[in-house]
């Protein structure tokens, strides 16, 4: 199936044809669609550590890769090493423009995204958006693990939509999953996942912007904490589909 700016009807068309299944039945009909052309994108939360179950586990023909911003945990780092070698699969991984990060580093310095938002987005945008771009050209299809849970922008969107931005089409398999239901199938199939759970962290970024989250507070409010509360909580990979 081509694809160029898809009408409203042909998304219902392929949301209809893969409502009645499975989420893994859904990811390879999908796969059967868009053959080589589908990407699952993993930070190693546990919404992605599940997804990355369903498609290894289940043999299913969609390329995973990371961002690896040069800032992330170590236990993130840990957890793609162990999930490589739990399902024998190499996750791919995209980088920042070398040049790009030297210059801006160079003419800010290593903890600019401090000082405000501007800064932040633009060393998100170096760090993550960019590569990301990348990682998604000439595909017709990307997975992702965004969750209704995660924050009021994200309870508007569809678990199927275009994204006019990238060009293409994201799914979101487990948009309307709570937490409680992914850790159970977590602990069901001793799925690898970030040990920083166990100390509080429920949205796990690069280390410099990520904190633990406090009882009563929001499921993102350990990302960007600085920041004030009106700013969305948001690095720029998702802006196009994030509204109010």
């Amino acid at each position: 199936m081509k694809l160029r700016n898809p009408s409203e009807k042909c998304l219902s068309d392929i949301a209809k044809k893969i409502e009645s299944f499975s989420i893994e039945e859904k990811l390879k009909i999908l796969s059967e669609i868009f053959p080589e052309r589908i990407v699952f994108s993993t930070s190693f939360n546990i919404e992605d550590q599940l997804i990355s179950h369903f498609i290894l586990n289940g043999k299913i023909p969609i390329k995973i890769f990371t961002l690896d911003t040069g800032r992330i945990f170590k236990e993130t780092y840990q957890v793609w090493s162990d999930t490589n070698k739990f399902y024998n699969y190499s996750i791919s991984a995209y980088y920042p423009d070398t040049k790009k990060l030297e210059k801006f580093l160079s003419e800010k310095g290593p903890n600019s995204f401090y000082e405000n938002v501007q800064n932040r987005m633009k060393c998100c945008f170096l760090r993550k958006v960019e590569p990301l771009k990348r990682a998604l050209q000439g595909n017709a299809i990307w997975v992702t693990g965004l969750r209704s849970e995660h924050s009021i922008e994200r309870k508007n969107l569809n678990f199927l939509e275009w994204d006019s931005n990238y060009q293409l089409i994201k799914y979101h398999p487990l948009f309307n999953w709570k937490s409680d239901q992914i850790i159970k199938l977590i602990k069901k199939y001793n799925i690898p996942y970030n040990r920083l759970y166990n100390n509080g962290y429920l949205s796990i970024g690069c280390a410099p912007c990520t904190r633990s989250v406090k009882s009563g507070e929001s499921y993102r409010s350990g990302r960007w904490w600085w920041e004030e509360n009106s700013v969305k909580k948001e690095c720029g990979l998702h802006l196009k589909n994030i509204r109010n």
